[in-house]
């Protein structure tokens, strides 16, 4: 039985947990799932239901939150492709908060529109600290009278929402943020371990970089993480490789030059492939500092 007062929401990991968490705190209807139930225990600790299946969120709730890995895990939740996919949509409204790709979001519109659901693309823009504060910045896509119910469950979890259109307006959007976002910290990666290699003091840079028009609670973030070698995931590698790839195809489909973007995918890939995956994204240091040893061998 659907209902209009509970809402679900699928996906807890590093970004999903704190942003259901704040919802729950509200003293929301929410019913939740999770791919490892270990994830769902503080839900059920702020009095949330927990569901044994993503199928039976989607059947209690008229409007469901998505905050999935990546394409094919929306799909198996959402069954598209097999015949539980109408039973699942029709009726209901789908909130996409994923960063998937903006051509895969507009198919997956057209399909849920088909089968008679509503589909919202509501991704956000910050990380785990951001999402534990409730303080994201949310870009929406889709029917006025659907961005207004969102806009009213969402207030909890972000600080301001943005209207971009129709999907896949929001993703797009979404995707520029994220072009800013990987050069700058690649950026001030590559400034770090430049002003490491000619003996200057990093603490000193980053408090430089504070005291100048250049600061942002991300630099100041970050520029503390690179100065004492944290990296403690708040935005993971392989999740900025992600995010990189995305951007890359979308430039490529667009016909749209991407050279800072282009540079920072081979960074992310080489950071990854050392195995660092899930350190934070300020860790895209040790593929700089693995080219400079690679240049002082040569």
């Amino acid at each position: 039985m659907t209902t209009a007062t509970s809402i679900g929401f699928i996906g807890l990991g590093t970004m999903g947990l704190p942003m259901a968490l704040n919802l729950a705190r509200t003293g929301a209807s929410l019913v939740v799932w999770n791919r490892s139930p270990a994830r769902c225990e503080p839900l059920a600790a702020a009095g949330a239901t927990v569901a044994d299946a993503a199928a039976e969120v989607l059947d209690a709730c008229e409007t469901t939150f998505l905050m999935l890995a990546d394409e094919a895990a929306t799909d198996d939740v959402l069954g598209r492709g097999t015949p539980d996919f109408a039973s699942r949509v029709s009726g209901r409204r789908i909130v996409a908060m994923s960063t998937v790709a903006p051509t895969y979001s507009k198919h997956l519109t057209d399909d849920i529109v088909a089968a008679g659901g509503r589909y919202v693309e509501a991704p956000v823009s910050g990380s785990r600290k951001p999402a534990e504060a409730g303080e994201l910045v949310g870009m929406l896509a889709g029917e006025p009278d659907d961005l207004a119910a969102v806009r009213r469950v969402l207030a909890p979890v972000c600080k301001q929402l943005f209207d971009c259109g129709h999907a896949p307006g929001a993703l797009r959007m979404k995707l520029a943020v994220n072009t800013f976002l990987i050069t700058m910290v690649t950026g001030l990666a590559e400034a770090a371990h430049f002003a490491e290699r000619l003996g200057l003091d990093i603490e000193r840079l980053a408090a430089i970089l504070d005291a100048g028009p250049m600061a942002s609670s991300v630099s100041r973030i970050k520029a503390a993480k690179l100065a004492h070698r944290d990296f403690t995931r708040q935005a993971g590698i392989s999740d900025v490789l992600k995010n990189s790839r995305l951007i890359v195809e979308a430039a490529r489909e667009a016909g749209v030059a991407s050279p800072q973007m282009d540079a920072c995918f081979a960074l992310f890939s080489e950071t990854e492939a050392l195995g660092l995956g899930n350190d934070d994204m300020v860790a895209v240091i040790r593929a700089i500092e693995a080219r400079t040893a690679a240049t002082s061998l040569d």
